[in-house]
Formats: structure tokens, sequence, C-alpha cells
């Protein structure tokens, strides 16, 4: 009998939780802050939740896709998610989602005229006309394109950047972003944001670079001299990172004998090596980007790299 009562309540409890009712008001204040992931994860929780994502617009306003979904996204995908803000889309970052083509995109912008910020770095699937296709429709709109990031984007020349940066004039809101312009460098440019792109004072990412000539990202530097030699209309050390390498902590220009060895083998000037600590076997430090190749020494003071630590393990 006891068990059989048991069951019973089991049951209840169960059709009971089947029935909750919706969720928190607070919870609409929390969905608009979630980033995409964790947003469609949520909606897999229960029905309650579910239907507070599906039917909450907010929170589809500025759609986001990093990793890992942005290695999975594609134009169907896409469509759905952009679709959810029944055409009042304004922020679109795509990083890195190499499945995206021109299609897919310029059917996101035809439903959603309204976007203002169109961050799409490293998606090798779009060219430079498709990109231009997309620009052209948004400049349609009475404000236009804020922000604009390309960097990636195969094939793109100089007659392509200017026909983009034609119909960015169009903004009429350009000049108040541009008076806030500020020098970019490298190493803040790594740790930047997509979508915090805008509070460098820059509507596109990308420009001619000085030397090679070829449209990327350029970079200032924070040396002194160099600071001098941009201020008096030189261009100096000002380039991509293809013409010359910068330090990843830092950010200042490193000539190519000046470059140190690091764990990491990423690029760091000379201050920026004595400072950081080193492997106790090998003398070598590791940016603050890769401080997880840096393993606690048992028994002593200090860490061992993961390359050394390998090593050590080998002939054990």
């Amino acid at each position: 009998m006891e068990i059989a009562k048991s069951m019973e309540l089991a049951t209840l409890s169960h059709k009971q939780s089947s029935f909750a009712g919706p969720p928190h008001e607070a919870l609409f204040l929390v969905l608009a802050y979630l980033p995409l992931f964790e947003l469609l994860s949520m909606s897999e929780v229960c029905r309650s939740l579910r239907d507070a994502v599906e039917k909450d617009v907010l929170p589809w306003l500025n759609v986001i896709v990093e990793r890992p979904l942005s290695l999975r996204l594609s134009d169907e995908i896409l469509m759905k998610i952009a679709s959810k803000a029944n055409g009042r889309l304004r922020t679109l970052v795509l990083m890195y989602c190499a499945k995206i083509t021109d299609d897919g995109l310029q059917r996101v912008i035809d439903q959603n005229p309204l976007i203002s910020k169109l961050h799409i770095p490293g998606c090798t699937g779009l060219t430079p006309d498709g990109v231009i296709r997309a620009l052209q429709k948004l400049s349609d709109c009475q404000d236009g394109l804020k922000s604009l990031w390309i960097n990636g984007i195969a094939n793109m020349k100089k007659e392509h950047l200017e026909r983009l940066q034609f119909y960015l004039q169009t903004n009429q809101k350009l000049p108040q972003i541009q008076q806030t312009r500020q020098p970019l460098l490298y190493h803040n440019y790594r740790r930047l944001r997509a979508y915090r792109w805008e509070e460098l004072g820059r509507v596109i990412d990308v420009e001619l670079c000085p030397k090679c000539n070829e449209v990327r990202v350029v970079f200032d530097c924070p040396r002194e001299e160099c600071k001098r030699k941009r201020e008096n209309s030189m261009t100096g050390c000002r380039m991509c990172m293809f013409c010359i390498p910068r330090c990843e902590e830092c950010g200042k220009c490193v000539e190519n004998g000046d470059l140190e060895e690091t764990v990491c083998a990423d690029t760091l000037c000379l201050d920026c090596w004595i400072q950081l600590p080193k492997c106790n076997f090998c003398n070598k430090p590791c940016c603050t980007q890769h401080a997880n190749m840096q393993i606690a020494s048992t028994g002593s003071t200090g860490w061992i790299c993961s390359v050394c630590h390998d090593k050590s393990d080998d002939f054990e």
C-alpha cells in the first residue's frame, strides 16, 4: 500500500511540474543579456522557458554568433535565428562563420533593413561583391550603417573598399562617430569584442596599408617616437601585421632583429620579454593570452611550460 501511494504521489508531482506556471517576471529582464548559446540552451530546458524565449523579441535584436556556434552556423540556421527579431534586427555579428554565403546574408539583410552594426570578420564564404550588395541595401535606410567589420573577407581590393566607403558616407551620424576616433593598438584589438568596435570611433575596420597597399587592418604604435611621426603626418610604422610584427602584450612595433623567443611562439618586444615570468627549464616566457601553457612546478617556485613538461615525461 505504501509503495502504491508513493507511486501515486510521484505521478501527481510529475503532472504538476508539467503544468508549471509562467516564468518569473525578472527572467524577461535577463534574457536580453544572455549570449546566444545560453539563450538557445535555455529554450530547451522546459516549455515555460521556451515560450518566454520564443515570444520575447528583445533578446533577438542583437545577434552575436561566436564559437562554438560559429562553426555550425549555416544560411538556414541564421535565417531562423534572425527571423525571431521580426524585421527589427539591429546588430548582426558573425565571427568566423565560414558556412555563411552571400545569398544567406542577403536574405537576412532584406528582411532586416534596420541593421546598424554588421560585423562579419573571417566569414570566408562571403565575397566582396556580396558584402557590397548587403551594404547597398542597408544604406537605403535613414540612419544607415554605423559599424562594419569585414577583416578576413578574401579578395577585398581597393575598388571594393572605395565602394563600401561610398555607401557608408550616407550615414548622417558618421562625422559624430569619427570625432571620437582613437589609435588602434594591436594588443587592444586582439582582446576587443566585436560589438564594442564603435568605441574606437571607427566605422570600418580595414583600410589600405600604407606599405603593401592591401586592404587590411592597420595598427598604430604606442612608442613615443612613432607617435611623434604620426602627429607630423608621417607614416612611420603604421602598417598591417603582414608588414611589421607587433608585441602581443603592448602592441609596439618589433623589428625582425629584436624578436625574442617565447613558449607560445607569439611576438614579444624586449621590454615585455624581460618583465614576464619565465619557465624554470627553458627560460622562455609566454604571453598573457597563453597563460594556460604554464604548469605549476612541484617542489619549487615558478612554473614549467607545457613543452618542457612533455619533454620531461618522455625522459621518465
